[in-house]
């Protein structure tokens, strides 16, 4: 395929493209025609294979299939319904993936969508990590505040470490921190937190939260009081994710924070280097 022939292609597919509430989507009708196909039978076929390709991804399908009529002239004036689908970028890609790569447009639409495609999953996958970044740094600024508070309150420092434990083993259902570290194959000189899913994070931070703020409402002193405030926040936590069947001593861990930290810095930098040559 020529340059002239991929860049005529290019600008067909992205003018067809429209948006709706920050959602990319193109009508069914107009995709049939991008993509070559004469007859219309012919291209829902080439639809109904691409929905079952989508439900054997475990993808919703009405989440990128989503059947429409629009009035159409027929003549004189009249107007006619017409049957209609809006499809999501992933779905054209699998309509694509379906078609007959010896035909140009099929072709160059199999890597235009598979591209964009990947780029949807990059650009969901970095918001993702960016999520438990956050998380993990609002716990460690959470159990930080806690540590001073507690601390001008009789706790020492182990006395804090004891509490923070004992949080843990309410909030994994009597899995304490060093038990949860062995469940998951985390070294013991790590923090636990650095390799919980966000969802466990959040949790933890959250059960902080309130026992920082009771400390302070009912003025709370010494390791004992605290602790068991504590205890009954984790505890009270567990048992909100338990409504909707989450059990966090069975989440499997995750990718060290660390090294995830260490990626993303890198790609700030890849790309800073890469703007800055756009400029020069």
């Amino acid at each position: 395929m020529n340059k002239e022939t991929i860049s005529k292609l290019n600008k067909s597919f992205e003018e067809s493209a429209y948006e709706q509430d920050g959602v990319e989507f193109w009508l069914a009708r107009e995709l049939q025609e991008l993509l070559g196909y004469s007859d219309w039978r012919n291209f829902v076929n080439a639809v109904d294979k691409a929905k079952e390709s989508c439900k054997n991804t475990l993808e919703t399908i009405s989440d990128h299939f989503v059947d429409v009529n629009k009035m159409v002239k027929i003549g004189s004036g009249a107007e006619r319904k017409k049957d209609d689908i809006l499809l999501t970028r992933y779905a054209c890609y699998l309509i694509a993936q379906n078609g007959d790569p010896k035909k140009e447009e099929i072709a160059f639409a199999q890597s235009y969508f598979a591209i964009q495609t990947r780029k949807q999953e990059l650009l969901e996958e970095r918001i993702r990590l960016n999520e438990r970044l956050h998380a993990r740094e609002k716990l460690a600024a959470t159990e930080l505040e806690l540590s001073k508070n507690i601390y001008e309150r009789g706790v020492d420092h182990a006395g804090f470490a004891n509490i923070r434990s004992k949080g843990d083993w309410a909030l994994f259902g009597g899995f304490t921190t060093s038990a949860m570290k062995k469940r998951l194959g985390i070294p013991e000189n790590r923090p636990l937190a650095d390799f919980l899913p966000t969802i466990t994070i959040t949790a933890k931070q959250l059960a902080t939260e309130i026992t920082n703020f009771n400390v302070q409402q009912y003025d709370l002193h010494g390791e004992s009081r605290i602790k068991d405030e504590h205890i009954k926040n984790n505890q009270d936590v567990r048992g909100l994710l338990g409504k909707s069947g989450i059990k966090p001593e069975q989440l499997p861990a995750e990718e060290d924070i660390k090294k995830l930290e260490r990626s993303v810095k890198s790609l700030d930098k890849g790309t800073e280097k890469k703007k800055l040559k756009g400029k020069n």
